[in-house]
């Protein structure tokens, strides 16, 4: 059956330039070249940093178990291999806490995320009765809400590359609830832009949320400070007036 093409409303999800140049050449194994494309996605749609996904999302996949299984073919050791290769050609990163129920998580190979496994590790102390276990801002969450990146698309629309970076940023410095609830204010407002969704998030940090103000547009007083300043002002100009006559 042929594709029918992408629609208006298609979402994307950013991916690093070198999967599509020398990483491109260079993989050759259709399940490597499966799970790390599935796997790019997949760790996008995570919370929390570092951006972690589980080994139970990737073997329990729809995707990646239709395209890589088969008639008589199971498709989990497949997954797993690819994982391996990926992780083999530095491309993701594995991280198994040091604990029995500590399962089993895959990074993409970025700065950020380097850094961010290496502080997590540095907090694992060897020890019998020592606690493992992700601390609770790392661990994946079931019922999770959309990144920013999906926010950004389904709200403004495709992502360009060079607001990727900022994204993540904004999503590292403020929490998932004020993100969501910038996002749909300006979506309330029309206001589909990354400028005014940024400006609410940095209003809200400077000033503090319910302010009277949730709008991105610059200013330092709240909107109903601004209408009892035109109020007050416009009944001096009455009592003025009524002076005169």
């Amino acid at each position: 059956m042929a594709f029918s093409g992408f629609s208006r409303d298609t979402l994307y999800t950013p991916v690093p330039n070198p999967l599509f140049g020398p990483l491109l050449e260079e993989i050759d194994d259709l399940a490597e070249l499966k799970v790390t494309l599935r796997g790019i996605w997949l760790c996008h749609r995570q919370r929390g940093s570092p951006r972690m996904t589980p080994l139970a999302e990737f073997v329990n996949d729809r995707a990646l178990l239709r395209g890589l299984g088969g008639p008589g073919r199971d498709a989990v050791p497949e997954i797993r291999r690819g994982l391996r290769l990926a992780v083999e050609r530095g491309v993701f990163l594995r991280y198994a806490p040091e604990s029995p129920d500590g399962g089993e998580y895959y990074l993409l190979n970025t700065l950020h995320d380097r850094r961010a496994l290496d502080r997590l590790r540095g907090q694992e102390a060897p020890g019998p009765g020592t606690d493992h276990a992700l601390s609770l801002d790392m661990q994946p969450d079931p019922a999770r809400k959309p990144n920013i990146f999906a926010l950004y698309e389904e709200t403004i629309g495709m992502l360009s590359p060079m607001l990727a970076e900022e994204l993540k940023d904004a999503e590292d410095n403020y929490s998932a609830e004020w993100v969501s609830e910038a996002f749909a204010i300006a979506a309330a407002e029309n206001k589909r832009n990354w400028r005014y969704v940024s400006g609410i998030l940095r209003r809200w940090a400077s000033e503090g949320r319910g302010t009277g103000r949730n709008d991105g547009k610059p200013g330092r007083h709240p909107a109903e400070d601004q209408r009892r300043k035109h109020l007050e002002a416009y009944q001096r100009r009455r009592a003025r007036d009524r002076t005169a006559r």
